[in-house]
């Protein structure tokens, strides 16, 4: 059975071919690392490791570029907030972003561009649409794409020009000519620190969201390529906006197939930091083991919103102890699947309905379905050959690789950790508060960078000091 993808940008389902026989080219909006990470932030990225993990499974050879947005107005009031440079920031958030990443078994991408090393390509993008009489500058010393100029606009979110417009504004200032048109080059304000701004021929800035992922997406893939993703929120404005760009300089598709996760759901609500319902990675990580939560990911599927709650998870790791509950006693625990799973017999019958699941727009709750059927008759049989294939099919999705015995006999999260994490915070508010006692401020103010740079923020106040996360 052939691939099928369903694509934003259609509405459907389609055969999936790479532009280059062989070798697929994916792209994923990553992060704007200011926070540590939440749980939609999880969501997509199992999602889209789950994909790159099947197409290699498929045999393709994969390219896959997951982004990193380290410039924008978030991270510099954040760095402004901590008293800390921007790349201090950034980089404390990358590393707590690859540790929370690490935990739940993905994989790294092929390439992991930061936007600001990207700098060059964006102003070169931006002059080829300014040639093409898309990007204009405005009397604000912004350069906005001027959207009515480009013919399609709104394909990939289905929204009309007309719709748009019905949310315009009276008047639009000296900041743009039309209130459709976005920003491509913000021109620096003065109180901008320095890691925020950059030389142009448009004077100094700093480039826009938008831009920065098309800029980046062709350095590295090329002026089309096969798969965009990300989340659903991003389908408008960003990649709208990312076809405008690119297609707009190039004359070429972005990507043949556009993918967009589902939202992670608390109580019926989407989960947002502007709500409030939102829980860290680690929060998380907190209550139950990290496979669990990969488990509870991917058994519903990518394009499905996720509703979250410690019922689910608490569900979802009963299930997986079931499956691995089969594998206790039938599989060596170094029994770990080749890469590329060229060693699966795909002619098997379970082996080829798990292959027809994801084959079916990566339809991964009928595949762990297969996982479930496999797991029974393994518990029936206590076949050896049929754990091994239970454990390598678990793989391709990236589950089922613990050893059986310390997975069922271990605990639900991570919360001796925390508790760890804790009474070392505690010990060192207690040092600091004896060095400040003894007058020796320079050993206080060393105690308080220590814990910044470990993301612990402290706060004084006349009833003591109290921490939390960055």
């Amino acid at each position: 059975m052939t691939l099928r993808i369903h694509n934003t940008l259609t509405r459907s389902e389609q055969a999936f071919q790479p532009l280059e026989p062989g070798h697929v080219r994916m792209y994923v909006c990553g992060m704007t690392v200011y926070d540590l990470c939440h749980l939609g932030h999880a969501r997509s990225m199992v999602a889209f490791d789950v994909v790159q993990r099947w197409l290699k499974a498929s045999g393709y050879r994969v390219t896959y570029v997951r982004n990193i947005t380290d410039i924008d107005d978030k991270i510099i009031a954040r760095a402004i907030k901590n008293n800390e440079t921007i790349r201090q920031l950034t980089d404390r958030m990358v590393d707590a972003l690859h540790q929370d990443a690490d935990a739940l078994h993905i994989e790294r991408p092929s390439a992991e561009p930061r936007a600001t090393d990207y700098v060059p390509q964006m102003l070169r993008l931006i002059g080829q649409l300014e040639d093409k009489g898309l990007a204009y500058q405005a009397a604000n010393g912004d350069v906005n794409y001027a959207v009515r100029r480009f013919e399609g606009y709104g394909k990939l979110s289905g929204k009309s020009l007309d719709e748009l417009r019905a949310g315009e504004r009276v008047s639009v200032g000296d900041d743009k000519r039309d209130p459709l048109d976005f920003v491509l080059w913000k021109s620096a304000k003065p109180t901008e620190p320095d890691g925020a701004k950059w030389e142009s021929p448009y004077g100094i800035g700093r480039p826009g969201w938008h831009i920065e992922c098309s800029a980046m997406a062709c350095e590295l893939l090329g002026e089309s390529f096969d798969i965009h993703g990300g989340g659903a929120d991003l389908q408008f404005p960003h990649h709208e906006n990312e076809i405008a760009q690119s297609e707009g300089a190039t004359g070429q598709p972005l990507a043949s197939i556009w993918m967009h996760n589902g939202f992670v759901r608390v109580d019926n609500e989407k989960m947002s930091k502007s709500l409030g319902n939102f829980f860290t990675i680690r929060e998380v990580l907190e209550k139950f083991d990290a496979e669990t939560v990969r488990f509870f990911i991917v058994r519903t599927h990518y394009r499905s919103a996720l509703n979250y709650s410690d019922a689910h998870l608490a569900d979802a790791r009963a299930a997986l102890k079931r499956l691995y509950t089969a594998l206790e006693g039938t599989v060596p625990a170094d029994a770990q699947i080749p890469q590329g799973s060229t060693s699966i017999d795909w002619a098997d019958p379970y082996a080829a309905r798990f292959k027809a699941a994801m084959d079916e727009d990566f339809g991964t709750p009928e595949a762990v379905a297969v996982l479930f059927d496999l797991a029974s008759e393994v518990n029936r049989s206590r076949s050896a050959a049929q754990a091994a294939l239970l454990r390598q099919l678990g793989g391709v999705l990236g589950l089922l690789q613990e050893d059986p015995m310390r997975f069922l006999q271990g605990g639900q999260g991570t919360a001796g950790a925390a508790s760890d994490v804790q009474a070392h915070v505690e010990a060192q508010i207690a040092a600091r508060a004896a060095a400040k006692a003894a007058k020796n401020y320079a050993e206080a103010d060393r105690i308080r960078q220590a814990l910044a740079a470990e993301g612990i923020v402290l706060k004084d106040s006349p009833a003591g000091t109290t921490w939390e996360r960055a």
